[in-house]
């Protein structure tokens, strides 16, 4: 037993030196990194797809996508014109800092990365795993959808403790599903008391200014703010 508690911390030790080697490359090219968590199928990437259909013109982006098996979201994200590095982990449930550095690599092959603004990580889809390791973020972004009910973040509360930013997602289904977004709220609350929460919906646009504002304040200086038009066009 104590064999397997060691082996745990080892790899979370190890795997947080280089998450802090990766930030450490961020904040010297000057780029923000944002870490997508969730479940499976709370709608991480068509976030990103309205996300980029926003920014993408205006921002240097690139993404990461981690996927166990297939590309299929990293060519969904491919149609807005960005550099999108897919990285399949095969049987493990979430990115690790190591995938992550390969990433990075493989992104300084195609294009300069101190040109770049933003890098987006879509983590594997998982409610325990990513939120314990981290991969150089500077930033944590935990996606619970209406459709996963209203006891998920008292059932997972490491991934919603973990979190900066917590989007709740598929708002427009709420009123055709029994359930009761203010006890979402309230059980967030209980989890991570101050985390910024954003109800919204990547189908209608409800609540992706203010997604877009939040990312507009983790991006640093002046230069690298993003236009208020984007938060315009998504209306």
């Amino acid at each position: 037993m104590h064999q397997v508690l060691d082996m745990g911390i080892n790899l979370l030790h190890a795997n947080q030196h280089q998450a802090d080697h990766n930030r450490e490359h961020f904040d010297t090219w000057g780029v923000t990194c944002l870490n997508l968590m969730s479940g499976p199928g709370a709608g991480k990437t068509s976030l990103l797809e309205k996300t980029l259909a926003v920014l993408a013109d205006q921002l240097r982006i690139a993404v990461i996508e981690g996927d166990m098996t297939t590309h299929l979201d990293a060519e969904r994200l491919r149609r807005y014109g960005i550099p999108v590095i897919a990285i399949n982990t095969g049987r493990a449930c979430h990115l690790d800092a190591a995938m992550v550095a390969g990433g990075l690599h493989q992104l300084a092959s195609l294009l300069d990365v101190r040109q770049l603004d933003l890098i987006l990580v879509e983590n594997v889809g998982n409610l325990v795993c990513p939120a314990e390791f981290e991969v150089g973020e500077h930033a944590k972004v935990a996606l619970l959808s209406v459709t996963e009910g209203e006891d998920k973040p008292l059932k997972y509360p490491i991934m919603f403790r973990a979190a900066d930013c917590l989007l709740i997602t598929k708002v427009d289904l709420a009123p055709v599903l029994d359930v009761d977004l203010d006890r979402i709220q309230a059980n967030i609350r209980e989890i991570n008391p101050s985390v910024p929460i954003f109800p919204l919906s990547a189908k209608t646009g409800e609540g992706l200014d203010l997604w877009l504002s939040w990312i507009r304040e983790q991006m640093g200086s002046p230069s690298k703010a993003v236009p208020e038009a984007g938060v315009a066009s998504t209306s």
